[in-house]
């Protein structure tokens, strides 16, 4: 490119000096009449190399215009990547909009020594905080979801006629990595032994289970999701063990089915961009689960209703956090009357009390699909106590005089709840008990004070373990207690159970263990 441009240069100094060589000869034409011909021949000279200069003139202008093309492209492309960084100083940090803990801003140094990962947390946190963050987010949303049909947000499923999916719900949805038969006993026997702890102290049980929005509404999940479909359900072998273990379960799933069939005030009883049931599915829900305790509750089904597009969902927000598409709830009126205790940020708040006209005093346990189950199981009783803390907390039942137990868990939790265990006081268990069972050896046994109590936890080896074996503990060879079964993450099994300080010696504490037949 620059030989060329040398070149150019050369032949327009050619040309300068040959305009100044007809310049002189057409002045000497001026001062002699003989020399007119010559004249007007230089004259046309003259403007032919004129031509030729503007044409070499343009062509070496070419480089430099795209030169500073190049330039302006250059400055606009550091200026769009500053803009995430440097829009912090003007605009603030701006939040992450999905349903997570967000990175904290890292420290470089604590009693500990210096940070090693402060830089790598420092990316995390400018991750979740940067600039116009929900703008790119949602840009970038709208041209997977719309252009592709595919979601650019890990946690969310983009189905078909705008309906989205908490990608959660998928194993459920295809029947893949059901859980073990001796998975679903935990959660059905330990739902048994709560509901046995709370008819001993006067209390009504019941447990319910709040299936996922493709387990209603699954025709709108994307085709590639479909045919992998088992037809088998965690939920469906559940149920059949609830029934088995005698436990007091509300079945919501076959009660929303059945009302699918029916005529409601909006097309479905689920958001189509949440991951919940709507106010009317709420309202349904809450009439099954109180009617089944023999509480006394308001209907909804011919109240008076107003129709307002000004929803927006939990799924709309992480996968379009500045493009949310609002959409229809019911408002009835009037609405559910109850009063909180306390100030209450929202229904999700971990710990709510309320207080109405209704009669008796309720504890609840739930998960984020009691937000709109709230109102209505609150309208019931004289007082409630709503909580979302895990684990579920006995001594509250005492603590609040409740009549009535209700523990209501999302249909995708069920493997978790196997794991799980409530802080309940170990139920002793009469000697006659372990004649039918059988001594097997324990590992990995482990002690540990929670105030009062002591929590002692331990693993059954495997090959010793029956799909419906219960746990006894005896301790120090008089007191016998049941434990509650537990699966551990890493796919072995055990048992943990909370006994009173006043049940055990100080120390040298001896614990045998027995399985049921």
């Amino acid at each position: 490119m620059k030989m060329k441009q040398m070149d150019q240069i050369e032949q327009m100094d050619q040309i300068e000096q040959m305009d100044q060589t007809g310049q002189k000869q057409t002045g000497q034409k001026q001062t002699g009449q003989k020399q007119t011909g010559q004249k007007q021949t230089g004259q046309k000279q003259a403007g032919q190399t004129g031509q030729i200069k503007q044409i070499y003139k343009k062509q070496a202008s070419g480089p430099k215009r795209m030169a500073w093309m190049y330039r302006v492209y250059i400055a606009v492309f550091l200026l769009i990547c500053l803009v995430p960084s440097a829009g912090l100083f003007f605009a603030g940090e701006e939040q992450a909009s999905e349903n997570r803990e967000k990175a904290q801003f890292p420290v470089l140094s604590d009693e500990n020594g210096i940070n090693v990962h402060y830089l790598s947390r420092a990316g995390e946190w400018f991750e979740d905080h940067f600039a116009l963050r929900n703008a790119w987010v949602s840009g970038y949303a709208l041209l997977t979801g719309k252009g592709f049909g595919v979601s650019s947000q890990e946690n969310v499923i983009v189905g078909t006629d705008g309906w989205l999916y908490y990608k959660d719900s998928l194993k459920d949805f295809q029947g893949s990595e059901l859980m073990t038969r001796r998975q679903i006993f935990n959660v059905a026997h330990s739902m048994s032994m709560i509901q046995a702890f709370a008819k001993e102290h006067g209390v009504k049980f019941a447990f319910t289970i709040a299936p996922n929005k493709n387990s209603l509404y699954g025709e709108n999940m994307p085709y590639y999701y479909q045919g992998y479909r088992t037809g088998k359900k965690n939920l469906d072998q559940l149920k059949a063990e609830l029934e088995t273990e005698g436990v007091h379960y509300v079945d919501l799933y076959g009660m929303l089915r059945e009302e699918e069939q029916a005529l409601h005030h909006l097309d479905q009883l689920y958001h189509k961009r949440d991951s919940h049931w709507n106010n009317e599915g709420a309202a349904l829900a809450a009439g099954v689960v109180l009617s089944s305790l023999g509480q006394a509750h308001a209907s909804y089904a011919d109240r008076e209703y107003e129709v307002r597009r000004d929803f927006a969902g939990d799924l709309d927000k992480m996968l379009y956090p500045s493009a949310v598409s609002l959409e229809e709830e019911i408002y009835y009126e009037p609405m559910p009357q109850f009063s909180y205790i306390g100030e209450v940020g929202s229904n999700f708040d971990p710990k709510i009390s309320t207080s109405a006209d209704g009669e008796g005093s309720l504890v609840m346990y739930r998960d984020s699909f009691g937000n709109a189950l709230l109102p209505y199981m609150a309208e019931a009783f004289e007082s409630a106590y709503f909580s979302r803390a895990l684990p579920y907390y006995l001594p509250d039942l005492e603590e609040h005089k409740a009549d009535a137990l209700v523990i209501e868990r999302a249909e995708r939790f069920l493997p978790d709840m196997a794991g799980e265990v409530p802080y309940m006081e170990a139920p002793s268990v009469k000697a006659e008990e372990l004649e039918e069972a059988r001594a097997v050896g324990m590992t990995d046994l482990e002690t540990a004070v929670q105030g009062d109590f002591v929590r002692i936890t331990g693993k059954i080896p495997m090959e010793s373990l029956k799909d419906h074996s219960r746990i006894y503990i005896n301790v120090n060879t008089k007191d016998c207690y049941e434990a509650f079964p537990v699966s551990y993450k890493d796919g072995q099994e055990g048992f943990s159970m909370l006994l009173s300080k006043e049940c055990l010696n100080e120390t040298d504490n001896v614990y045998e263990l027995y399985l049921s037949e």
